[in-house]
């Protein structure tokens, strides 16, 4: 059975690649790896590499894993228009909690009562489950069907590290949205570039380029903002030569970017919010509670990062890059995302890679 990937902000480029670095765009690469053969819906029709990209109306008989959660219902009766058992699974891979409107709130408890689910961590799992409570009826939450694994990354996407002569710290996010605090991530490193020399550096969706927030950081003579880069492989050399990250985020479903960075060896300052030790384990040294204690850690992150790293294998019991291989090994998602598939639709499907299937 073939797998259809639906995200209606997903770009191909000419040459026929998955366009972008933002999660989303990371995501649909993964899928497609993990279910050879797999199509992405869009239009127009075309082959690309390694998969086709196919309208809505010419799918028929895939299982349709659809990362625009909001919009289910409205994607299983475009479905049933030619199949008349539509098969279609919700991928929630943003928070939850961004979603604020009462439509928006009974519109994704709908979709994940309706069909079965698969989060990108538990407290996605479990806010998704909470909602489902709050906004529908007890016939519905009791047949939702949710499983949830952490999303990992790539560990062999690294690249050797190379320090900086000029500490780097990375505003590691592509939006500076409320939600994210980007005032807060300002106030922190001018504070801590009045301290010592610093190079920040934000790299941003086209869009958020001219917004206040990302126009108010460029103007410091030691940051610079500008766009995403132009591959994956520059975004991964780019984070090797990073020293430290400093995350403001009010929430966060997973943390895909910060994940990504603490691999590439940058010493990650976190807020105390319950989404940061989902991602670190409990001792994890770099966890401020105000911007006082951000900025003292960030400081310390950018004039003594090998000794920092030093605190981080320790909090992880000896090795921390062993720790964020055990923990956030995209492996385990691959594994999970297959097994849910074939449990929810009964498909006979291959995987890339080996191991167990979760129980």
């Amino acid at each position: 059975m073939r797998v259809a990937v639906r995200h209606h902000e997903v770009r191909i480029t000419g040459d026929g690649r998955v366009d972008g670095h933002d999660a989303g765009a990371t995501l649909v690469r993964r899928l497609l790896r993990v279910f050879p053969g797999a199509q992405v819906i869009g239009s127009p029709a075309r082959h690309a590499q390694g998969f086709d990209v196919v309208p809505l109306a010419q799918v028929r008989g895939a299982v349709v894993v659809n990362m625009d959660v909001l919009d289910s219902t409205c994607l299983w009766r475009s479905l049933r228009r030619r199949d008349p058992e539509p098969r279609l699974m919700n991928f929630v891979w943003l928070a939850p909690a961004m979603y604020d409107h009462s439509v928006e709130l009974a519109s994704l408890a709908l979709s994940c009562a309706l069909f079965p689910t698969f989060c990108n961590s538990e407290r996605t799992a479990t806010e998704v489950r909470e909602t489902i409570d709050r906004w529908t009826a007890p016939h519905l939450s009791g047949r939702a069907r949710i499983a949830w694994v952490n999303l990992g990354v790539r560990l062999d996407h690294a690249r050797p590290r190379r320090e900086p002569a000029v500490p780097v710290v990375l505003y590691p996010a592509i939006t500076v949205t409320e939600r994210m605090r980007p005032a807060l991530f300002r106030h922190v490193v001018e504070r801590v570039a009045a301290r010592t020399p610093i190079r920040v550096e934000a790299r941003l969706e086209e869009s958020q380029l001219v917004t206040e927030h990302a126009m108010a950081l460029s103007r410091r003579p030691w940051a610079w903002v500008g766009p995403l880069t132009a591959s994956r492989q520059t975004y991964w050399e780019h984070l090797a030569g990073t020293t430290a990250f400093l995350a403001t985020a009010e929430e966060e479903s997973y943390g895909l970017e910060y994940v990504e960075a603490l691999v590439a060896g940058a010493v990650g300052v976190f807020p105390d919010r319950p989404w940061v030790w989902a991602l670190v384990p409990s001792g994890y040294p770099f966890v401020y509670r105000d911007a006082a204690e951000a900025e003292t850690l960030l400081h310390r992150a950018v004039t003594e990062p090998e000794r920092c790293r030093t605190e981080l294998d320790r909090a992880a019991g000896g090795d921390f890059r062993a720790w964020l291989n055990a923990h956030h090994s995209d492996d385990t998602f691959d594994r999970a995302v297959q097994h849910w598939v074939r449990e929810w639709f009964g498909a006979t499907m291959s995987v890339a890679g080996s191991g167990p299937l979760p129980e």
